[in-house]
């Protein structure tokens, strides 16, 4: 099943007549809609169009939240506590973890239709106005990487299908991993889910291994790449987005615990990065049957040779130069979470929150104790003007955009 929204006139008559229905107007006036290339394909832009003109009309705590992928506290229902942070602060994205997701599947149904339902309602502009569903996401690998409990299979790690391709034939691998990837975004797709944090596109090496374990698809980087998009092409057609990680890379020092530097000139680091530049380079536009993915998750290794400073889900230099500039990619940049020491030991999750969004991210995690000082954080650095509303609008517009695409958003 396909879940974009084709046909020109739809998408057309959709930007021109249902924009309103979306958030408040804002004082502070301007659209990214304007800079839409003129080039791009007639549905691409009107789909540009419309999710640059919702993102537009939202006041600044719709658009603060939106920028926001939060985590949540329970399963099977939301406590009371879960519901007024959620209400006060509708996040554009919610992430499921195993203490979340560890009951039947009926229950974790009902607990990802309350959150929806209850995010779509309090991102509205007010009585009769629609809301902005959110991305329902998780981390869904394969191998050590599984979230759910009993009843949703699990996908085969990544690195038995390196190990497949080393003795099989490597088309028949890449179809049968698809086919995989797909059946099993059938199974979580029907559970709400719309957002999967993988596939991981770091090519295996000695730096890497003792982090990644079973996680890459192995040390060939062509295979990486090939392997990451026959992934991503299963699950869009079950409907859901993926989000390659983690650019351009790790070391062996776990970012959950540990400073990570990625030595190494600009040419080995963009050797490195050839998997994630492959697949930036195979999304498509509307017309395509492979958009490539939604998002890519920015590690926070130091990268020296792009920034001495600054780690890369704070740096523009990595985000805005190297990622979208040079690599060009389009979609949603996700920092990785502000809470591991790689990123804490620098700054509170606030500050990083804001410095990663100012340095070209589009949307930052968040955990349940501090959504409400990392939305706060974001709408103060709004009204000082530490954070311009024209970058936050182009964040939230490709977040939109990407749920429009998904069709989150009808």
């Amino acid at each position: 099943m396909n879940f974009m929204l084709r046909p020109v006139v739809v998408l057309l008559l959709l930007s021109l007549f249902l924009v309103p229905c979306f958030g408040r107007g804002n004082s502070d006036s301007g659209s990214i809609g304007a800079e839409v290339p003129a080039e791009l394909p007639l549905e691409e832009q009107a789909l540009r169009e419309r999710a640059a003109a919702i993102a537009a009309s939202l006041d600044d705590r719709l658009l603060a939240s939106q920028v926001i992928m939060s985590g949540i506290d329970g399963k099977g229902r939301l406590g009371a506590d879960m519901k007024a942070i959620l209400a006060q602060c509708p996040p554009g994205a919610i992430m499921l973890f195993k203490y979340n997701l560890d009951t039947p599947k009926n229950e974790v149904k009902n607990l990802l239709d309350e959150c929806r339902d209850l995010i779509t309602a309090e991102s509205g502009g007010g009585a009769g106005h629609a809301g902005i569903p959110p991305f329902i996401a998780v981390d869904h690998e394969g191998g050590v990487v599984h979230r759910f409990g009993p009843g949703v299979a699990r996908l085969p790690a990544a690195a038995s299908w390196g190990e497949r391709a080393e003795t099989a034939d490597r088309a028949g691998v890449l179809a049968a991993l698809e086919e995989a990837s797909f059946q099993s975004g059938k199974e979580i797709r029907d559970l709400g889910i719309t957002l999967n944090l993988a596939p991981v596109a770091e090519t295996l090496n000695n730096d890497n291994r003792l982090f990644l374990e079973d996680r890459s698809f192995g040390t060939d980087g062509q295979f990486t790449a090939d392997a990451a998009a026959a992934f991503i092409r299963g699950m869009e057609r079950a409907g859901i987005g993926c989000t390659v990680k983690h650019f351009p890379g790790n070391t062996g020092a776990d970012p959950h615990e540990a400073s990570a530097v990625l030595r190494g000139s600009r040419e080995e680091l963009a050797a490195m990065a050839a998997p994630f530049a492959a697949l930036i380079k195979n999304r498509r536009s509307l017309e395509g049957s492979f958009a490539g993915p939604s998002a890519v998750m920015v590690s926070h290794a130091l990268v020296p040779a792009r920034d001495s400073e600054n780690i890369g889900s704070l740096s523009p230099a990595v985000i805005g130069i190297w990622l979208r500039g040079e690599l060009g990619f389009d979609g949603i940049v996700l920092g990785d979470d502000f809470s591991m020491a790689a990123a804490s030991s620098r700054l509170s999750p606030e500050a990083a929150a804001v410095r990663s969004l100012a340095a070209g991210a589009d949307m930052v995690m968040a955990w349940p104790k501090n959504i409400r000082q990392i939305h706060g954080a974001i709408v103060s650095a709004l009204e000082t003007g530490s954070l311009s509303r024209d970058r936050l609008r182009e964040a939230a517009a490709r977040i939109i955009r990407e749920k429009i695409r998904l069709g989150l958003i009808p």
